[in-house]
């Protein structure tokens, strides 16, 4: 076995090749982001020290606006942000959003001189919310409102607003509706820097307003009686009859564009229409918000815009992330493969090329680690994912046509890979000096398995290198990385190149259960043994781990614990959903029942709508989950987290290639009899029944496929 060195690590981020550093959200990493000033660096505590941002990294100058109570419309590249008033004032994120862009700021209405009063909000749909309110007119209406106001607003950027009366006699109501918009960048909002309000003119049917940077307009219809440009005003004399309607439709656009075409709509989509029916109505919930979600953060690549991939989540992240977008794919491969195709073939195209060190890389930007770590390389995280989404993708059924013509791209990974392990046997961190860490090696051994598995189906050579490494890996890992103890030792997160170990118990361990699918249904191995694989599932059953409403990025008694730390407490929906299938697949059903009971049940909190991260405060009787304020809601990862929840019920296992499916159901059944119907498996659907005993049924299928051992 080699012994871990410092040399350089492969791929380390460059100005050309990977982004600045930046943090969870996509802001930017301060130095405090690496490690809290009051926790000891090792060996003092658990962690590993530090080095510092370079002086030339950017610096957060401010808090990002709360996200977590706003209403967001999701259909990319538009975006509207409310607040549950309905109301759109200017402050904070609110407005009409098309790619990146705020067109529309400011959207008051008043109907005979009043505000209405707001009574409900809810989201509709991801891309639709509805906003009622009311008005006592009639001076004999007593206490009871006598107009209903319903504001319908839609993502891809218009809104309409119907009056209906219940009074009596006939009303005559000025409506107004004041405009108002700055032009500004989403990023210059955030940071607080919106820039002032524009002056509007009229425009058709409405008004327009234009800066340095572009144009916009609102369109009415009908058209307004007066449009004042001073005041930004649109305005209506209404004649609502007893029992009559009035409606007004409003149109945001940018100037000269045309309205926004979201990706893959109805007969288009690339995810199958699947249903849960459940026992509960939480499973049926959750996987329809989900595909809502994912539905809503679709981006074309516009280069290529048949091939799709999933933005990172809204408001803050409506951009490509790779290492995100590849984890999203794979968790949504039972809703079928076109997603993973139009993302690998994506990301292939920003394959660095040549012959040095870090050809074969995928960029990405670097990540806050949490308090104890330096931040991480999601360039690393990418490229050790493509292979392996590539290979479970075919497992599904992606056609052997299209795994050819991605697999030179899978073959550079692999080649980068073995590169930056070099003669040693660990792959080192991106950054100089860095520590090697447990979630990347875990990441670099399925990376290898898979891939080897690959190269052998296609005939390339290679896939017995990539075993070898790996057996090398799993040898030197069990005795480098873990911690002996007095309760039976715990994983390390990270190991120094001289071999120190910083041993916090962290929601990462998680990955070592991910050890990714082989042919016949059967998993990986993975980089623990039988004891050691025990153990790691009993801590994230603890309670130190189970939050109740999900699992913790980091254990309560760790030095540095925050509920509310995206790596140092809090809750991350897709380490949850990884933890359940990773302990469900290794047979430790409850302690995988318990964390995906806790996750469902916070579902139900967020109206199914689940965000990437919220607090990890111990459940309690009669509680609620506490929601993070710089929380992503929707994300790719937690929507597509809910498609995996739902699915490890059914313990869906398919060979495509070998024509055979595995099922491997909860025995227990924790969420009672579950029905998945219309998924994808050998691109046909497929639906499957488990009972309140645990028993699997296949309902329909290819009739090519056969049901595994």
């Amino acid at each position: 076995m080699s012994t871990p060195s410092s040399a350089p690590a492969s791929g380390r981020s460059s100005a050309t090749d990977i982004a600045q550093p930046v943090g969870r959200g996509g802001t930017p990493v301060s130095a405090r982001a690496g490690r809290d000033p009051g926790v000891p660096p090792f060996p003092g505590g658990r962690g590993l020290a530090v080095p510092p941002v370079s002086p030339g990294a950017p610096v957060r100058t401010g808090d990002l606006p709360p996200a977590h109570t706003a209403l967001i419309c999701v259909a990319l590249p538009g975006l509207v942000i409310s607040a549950d008033e309905g109301q759109l004032t200017g402050r904070g994120l609110e407005g009409f959003y098309r790619a990146g862009r705020r067109l529309l700021s400011r959207c008051r209405l008043s109907v005979g001189g009043r505000e209405p009063l707001p009574v409900q909000a809810r989201m509709v749909g991801a891309d639709v919310a509805r906003f009622v309110g009311t008005l006592r007119v009639s001076p004999d209406a007593g206490p009871d409102p006598d107009v209903v106001v319903e504001r319908t607003r839609h993502g891809e950027g218009s809104e309409r607003i119907t009056l209906r009366s219940s009074s009596p006699r006939t009303l005559r109501l000025p409506v107004e509706i004041a405009l108002g918009t700055d032009l500004a960048e989403l990023g210059s909002i955030a940071s607080g820097r919106p820039g002032p309000e524009l002056a509007a003119s009229v425009h058709t049917a409405g008004l327009r307003w234009s800066s340095a940077t572009g144009h916009a307009a609102v369109t009415a219809e009908p058209s307004p009686t007066d449009a004042l440009a001073s005041a930004g005003l649109l305005r209506w004399e209404v004649e609502l009859p007893p029992g009559g309607t009035w409606s007004v439709e409003l149109r945001v656009r940018l100037d000269g564009a045309g309205p926004i075409r979201t990706v893959g709509r109805g007969a288009a989509s690339p995810f199958a229409p699947a249903r849960a029916v459940s026992d509960g109505l939480g499973a049926e919930a959750l996987l329809r918000r989900s595909i809502q979600d994912l539905q809503g953060l679709l981006v074309r690549d516009p280069r290529h815009p048949t091939d799709i991939h999933l933005a990172a989540g809204a408001p803050w992240r409506c951009g490509l992330a790779p290492a995100d977008a590849l984890v999203a794919a794979r968790m949504a491969l039972p809703l079928g493969t076109r997603l993973a195709v139009g993302t690998l073939r994506t990301l292939a195209r920003t394959q660095l090329a040549g012959s040095g060190p870090r050809a074969g890389l995928i960029p990405g930007p670097l990540r806050d680690a949490g308090p104890h770590l330096p931040p991480g390389c999601t360039a690393t995280e990418a490229t050790l994912l493509f292979p392996v989404l590539l290979a479970e993708a075919r497992r599904w059924g992606l056609a052997e046509q299209e795994v050819e013509e991605l697999l030179p791209a899978a073959e550079r990974c692999l080649e980068w890979l073995r590169t930056a392990v070099g003669d040693g046997t660990y792959l080192p961190d991106a950054q100089p000096g860095g520590p090697f860490r447990c979630e990347t090696q875990a990441h670099a051994h399925r990376a290898a398995l898979l891939g080897a598995d690959l190269l052998d189906a296609h005939g390339r050579t290679g896939g017995l290198g990539l075993r070898q490494w790996a057996q090398e890996l799993r040898t030197a890992f069990r005795d480098d990385f873990w911690a002996d103890d007095r309760s039976g030792g715990r994983p390390a997160v990270a190991r120094a190149s001289d071999g120190r170990l910083a041993t916090q118990l962290g929601g990462s361990a998680a990955h070592l259960l991910d050890t990714g699918l082989l042919g016949s249904g059967e998993p990986a191995p993975g980089l623990l043994d039988k004891v050691r694989t025990e153990q790691v599932a009993r801590l994230l059953g603890s309670p130190a781990m189970d939050s109740g409403w999900g699992l913790r990025s980091m254990g309560v008694k760790e030095p540095a614990y925050n509920p509310f730390g995206h790596r140092a407490g809090a809750v991350r929906v897709q380490e949850t959903a990884v933890a359940v299938a990773g302990l469900a697949a290794a047979g430790y059903e409850k302690e995988a029942a318990s964390l995906l009971r806790g996750v469902l049940a916070a579902a139900d909190f967020f109206g199914h709508r689940l965000p990437d991260m919220y607090a990890g405060e111990q459940r309690t009787e009669g509680g609620a989950p506490l929601p993070h304020p710089a929380a992503s809601r929707p994300a790719a990862v937690s929507a597509a987290a809910g498609v995996l929840l739902l699915s490890t019920l059914a313990g869906i296992r398919p060979d495509a290639p070998a024509g055979t499916v595995t099922l491997r159901p909860f025995r227990a059944a924790p969420l009672g009899e579950i029905g998945l119907t219309d998924l994808r498996v050998a691109g046909a659907p497929f639906s499957v029944r488990v009972s309140r005993l645990g028993l699997a049924m296949v309902e329909e299928a290819d009739s090519g496929l056969q049901l595994g051992l």
